[in-house]
């Protein structure tokens, strides 16, 4: 809440080796080759993420995150039979938004509103295999190539005096197309209680939903796009040094429902480290 500038680095990981249909797992073993449908083996993610917060006064802000991925990918097309592999390294897509806020030591409420810009590569090719030179699905993409709005709201609120809670609400919605795709539209709804105590550990227990909806466009993948997932996510934060806070988080699937045939993660890991100028 003090205004200045605030810089983070957060680190991500999380393995989709999870290949579902629906609401249940997918028997790899029960498919024949070559196949119909495409068979995906693997999506390792690892990713950076550059943020830069300013805070005008307790009433408004603005923050700038930017990506930076690493990303592995292997399946078998339909038609295959062997593996074709893809791997990129570069820039996602930034995003900005301001914020205002009513805030109040025991209550708070916010507006969030900004852009996705399209500053991530969305033309990368396969690699190996027999899909090599071929372009590699978009939603596999570092970037979308499309602008998106982001609106949301917040809320928190302190009931008694060691426990905080709070709600977020998020909307990604893409505003055009681009090469023939459209990306999936998204929301997002968050929340969580905190334990707040005079340590400098802060325990926190959160429960993530996201609603993505179907890619569209000639080159989407409609029918293997969108799902519906919940995550239960504890973690904490520490201040390390004056003006200097850490956090860990793992995420773990509580629910999942997927459109399809769909990679996702069995669990995901972010961390980092922020720190105010």
């Amino acid at each position: 809440m003090s205004p200045g500038f605030d810089a983070s680095v957060r680190c991500e990981y999380f393995d989709n080796t999870d290949l579902r249909s629906g609401l249940h797992g997918a028997d790899r073993s029960a498919f024949s080759y070559p196949n119909d449908d495409e068979i995906q083996r693997e999506t390792l993610n690892r990713g950076t993420v550059l943020g830069l917060d300013y805070v005008g006064s307790p009433s408004w802000g603005v923050t700038a995150q930017l990506p930076f991925y690493d990303r592995f990918h292997s399946t078998i097309a339909p038609g295959d039979t062997a593996v074709s592999e893809s791997r990129a390294s570069g820039l996602g897509d930034l995003r900005i938004m301001a914020r205002c806020q009513k805030f109040d030591p025991s209550e708070s409420f916010g507006l969030q509103f900004g852009f996705k810009l399209p500053t991530g590569e969305f033309t990368q090719n396969f690699a190996t295999g027999p899909q090599a030179g071929t372009p590699l699905d978009r939603g596999l993409q570092l970037g979308t190539g499309t602008t998106d709005v982001l609106a949301g709201l917040s809320c928190f609120r302190r009931p008694i005096a060691n426990l905080g809670c709070f709600a977020q609400v998020l909307v990604d919605q893409p505003l055009h197309d681009r090469d023939g795709f459209t990306p999936s539209a998204n929301l997002g709804v968050n929340g969580g209680i905190r334990y707040l105590n005079t340590s400098s550990f802060t325990p926190q227990l959160q429960l993530n939903l996201r609603w993505d909806g179907r890619e569209r466009g000639v080159n989407a993948d409609f029918a293997n796009s969108g799902d519906a997932v919940a995550y239960l996510s504890p973690g904490v934060t520490a201040e390390i040094a004056h003006g200097t806070r850490a956090f860990v988080f793992v995420q773990l699937p509580v629910y999942q429902r997927v459109n399809g045939l769909q990679l996702e993660p069995r669990w995901t890991l972010s961390l980092g480290v922020s720190y105010k100028l």
